[in-house]
């Protein structure tokens, strides 16, 4: 089919058959009528037939005059028809016509003369019903007043996809006069219009008469250079009433504001959603670096593409701090997050290192404000204000600083730092919104990070007690070489009450200790201090370790409801022999040279501070080279695993090939200890020397 629809034969001629109605003369029934000189009907078409209601054989050779005309109106109806063939001018008018069933309609004319090649005159009348003409005027009158009215942008374009016909409104979204883009293509008008997907839904709509309904187009046009706009887009196909494709209808809508208001509540969703993923992300152990790291990458990306967490040294040691207008800031460093900004991340201080701030910093001054300071869009001359030195502000120039945020973080009224904030990849810079987030994310994470910063110096606190009151001893002691290890507990816990001792005796002999008081924190550290030195004073009197064990219950009841595991032996170099005594405690490992090591086989007892119960002592002998391991049950006990199975597994690892003392206490609290253990670890291993 050609683009009208017409059937093509070769060449350019109009092949033969039927023609199907088609265009405006067929809307109109248009009736054509071939009067000769003498104003005889000579030609009658199927039009005038269904119009005047004669047929052909009725009308042709009759006087038009007779069977059209009203007679009051013959007269001027002849001498119309004389000045046509007089004179060759056209004539149109509109006359009421008699129809044969004798109704009577109006009719427009329009009448010309034609002649032929001998020289005869006829006169041709083309005839229309008036209600028919008036109907269609008021039909294109409509249409075009709905078009140019319209408030929507409506445009026709060809099966090329050129503009035909553009409405004001559409001239007013492109900001283009609709004379300049008749003619042309969406691509050569709007370039910054992602064209391509625009002509394929066209081609799309073109090819199989689908409509696109609401299809949502975001870009710039002239109208709106400096922003993006979005709208609503529809098309469908024209057709002829032939079903011949003219081309596309196209209707476009400004739909910016319900675009924007869809992405501020997306945004809000996003917000919702990362504050709600801090809430359970932030804060899942009491360890402040760790927290930091769960800030910071909360953060990225979703809100910066850099971030780091800075906390005031002062704050992080435990005391409280002011700072002046002119004072500079101690600040360290505790994680640093942006997986996509290496060159920004080089730029800021890496954790643990603590930094001077200068008054003018940013960050300086947030911290001493304890207000934000965002700077939506960051100039050159704004960088060394953000950066700790001028190599790191070259750093962020590199990565494309663009916007910057910092936020304080606000603990129980106490400024504890700053959550710092940078934009690289993401174009858009900081705004209200995001400062928003930024607070609720600060005011959320700063809770966690100063119940994480006083845990820490209480823990830290209460190691310190804790080492200050475990011994040092002398590797070789009594005929002894000793090696020892206190590992605290893991970070999601406190200090414990573990202890060792090494206490020389009269005649050689050597006090080996291990125990474990019940509880955690400097309460703990406290009771084993107590419990130490008691065991210490007991030792000098050269006790039974089953009757030391008595004496220290008895101490132990009196210390405010405490309870300790303790396992007390002596060590005799004379008698090649040790002497030993268990108050609730897990076994002792002996180890003969070129046998299995063995878990002793002990009285089990009763924990210290139970009372009334009595202990007893066991005596195994001990020969140069035989080996004594004591431990606290934050060795071998999980809480995935059985004891035995532990046990079996610390049997094992002691009966591998020889090794130093020092190499075996390490090799066991790698192998045997796991990082979230919440139980510290005692480790005392003694050898019997040859000397002994």
């Amino acid at each position: 089919m050609s683009a009208a629809g017409s059937p093509v034969a070769g060449g350019d001629e109009p092949a033969r058959g039927p023609v199907e109605p088609s265009g405006l003369l067929d809307v109109l029934r248009v009736a054509s009528v071939v009067l000769d000189a003498a104003g005889r009907i000579v030609l009658w078409s199927p039009q005038a037939e269904e119009l005047f209601g004669y047929t052909a054989q009725e009308a042709l050779g009759q006087y038009a005059a007779r069977i059209m005309i009203h007679e009051q109106h013959v007269d001027l109806v002849v001498k119309l028809f004389a000045d046509v063939m007089e004179t060759g001018r056209d004539w149109a008018g509109a006359f009421p016509v008699r129809h044969r069933d004798g109704s009577t309609r109006l009719v427009e004319f329009r009448n010309m003369r034609l002649q032929d090649d001998r020289g005869e005159v006829y006169a041709l009348g083309l005839c229309v019903d008036q209600s028919t003409v008036r109907r269609l005027e008021r039909e294109l009158a409509l249409s075009t007043r709905m078009i140019e009215q319209s408030p929507i942008g409506l445009a026709v374009v060809d099966t090329e996809l050129r503009y035909v016909s553009v409405n004001r409104a559409l001239e007013g979204l492109n900001g283009i006069p609709a004379e300049e883009q008749i003619g042309r293509t969406v691509r050569e008008l709007l370039p910054q219009l992602d064209a391509d997907s625009v002509e394929a839904a066209m081609r799309e709509v073109l090819a199989t008469g689908r409509p696109v309904i609401d299809q949502r187009m975001v870009g710039r046009t002239p109208a709106h250079p400096d922003e993006d706009h979005a709208w609503s887009v529809s098309l469908y196909r024209l057709e002829d009433p032939n079903g011949a494709v003219l081309g596309l209808a196209g209707m476009a809508q400004d739909v910016t504001e319900q675009y924007r208001a869809g992405l501020e509540t997306e945004a809000a969703r996003r917000r919702l959603a990362l504050i709600a993923d801090a809430s359970t992300r932030i804060g899942t152990t009491l360890d402040l670096d760790h927290t930091a790291w769960e800030l910071a990458d909360v953060a990225v990306p979703e809100l910066a593409d850099v971030a780091a967490v800075d906390l005031l040294d002062a704050v992080v040691k435990g005391h409280r701090s002011s700072l002046g207008p002119a004072e500079s800031a101690v600040i360290r460093a505790l994680a640093v997050q942006g997986p996509h900004a290496p060159d920004a991340v080089l730029a800021a201080d890496p954790p643990g290192h603590v930094a001077l701030y200068a008054p003018d910093r940013l960050v300086t001054e947030c911290v001493r404000t304890a207000h934000p300071v965002m700077l939506p869009h960051v100039a050159d001359e704004d960088l060394p204000r953000i950066a700790r030195s001028p190599e790191a502000a070259e750093l962020l120039r590199r990565a494309g600083v663009h916007s910057y945020l910092a936020v304080p973080l606000i603990a129980r009224g106490e400024v504890l730092g700053a959550l710092d904030l940078k934009r690289t990849g993401n174009p858009v810079p900081f705004g209200e919104d995001d400062l928003l987030l930024a607070r609720e994310l600060a005011a959320r994470a700063a809770v966690q990070i100063d119940n994480a910063r006083w845990y820490q110096n209480a823990r830290d606190t209460a190691l310190t007690l804790q080492r200050s009151l475990l011994p040092s001893h002398p590797p070789m002691t009594g005929g002894l070489e000793v090696a020892s290890r206190y590992q605290p507990a893991g970070a999601t816990s406190e200090v414990g009450g573990d202890w060792f001792d090494v206490i020389p005796l009269d005649g050689g002999k050597t006090a080996l200790v291990v125990g474990d008081v019940m509880g955690s924190g400097i309460t703990a550290a406290t009771t084993m201090g107590r419990l130490r030195t008691a065991t210490n004073t007991l030792a000098s009197l050269d006790l039974d370790p089953a009757l030391l064990l008595e004496h220290l219950d008895k101490i132990t009841i009196g210390l405010d409801d405490a309870i300790a595991t303790c396992v007390y032996a002596v060590h005799d170099p004379r008698l090649r022999q040790c002497h030993i005594a268990n108050a609730g405690h897990l076994p002792p490992v002996r180890m003969h040279a070129g046998r299995a090591p063995e878990l002793l086989d002990l009285p089990t007892g009763v924990p210290l501070g139970v009372g009334g119960v009595t202990f007893s002592t066991t005596t195994v002998d001990l020969e140069p080279g035989d080996r004594l391991v004591l431990y606290t049950d934050g060795l071998v006990e999980t809480r995935r695993h059985p004891l035995d199975e532990r046990l079996a597994t610390l049997l094992d690892l002691l009966g591998g090939p020889d090794r130093p003392l020092e190499e075996v206490c390490d090799l066991l609290l790698r192998t045997l200890h796991e990082p979230d253990n919440s139980d510290d670890v005692a480790l005392l291993i003694a050898r019997v020397t040859e000397s002994a």
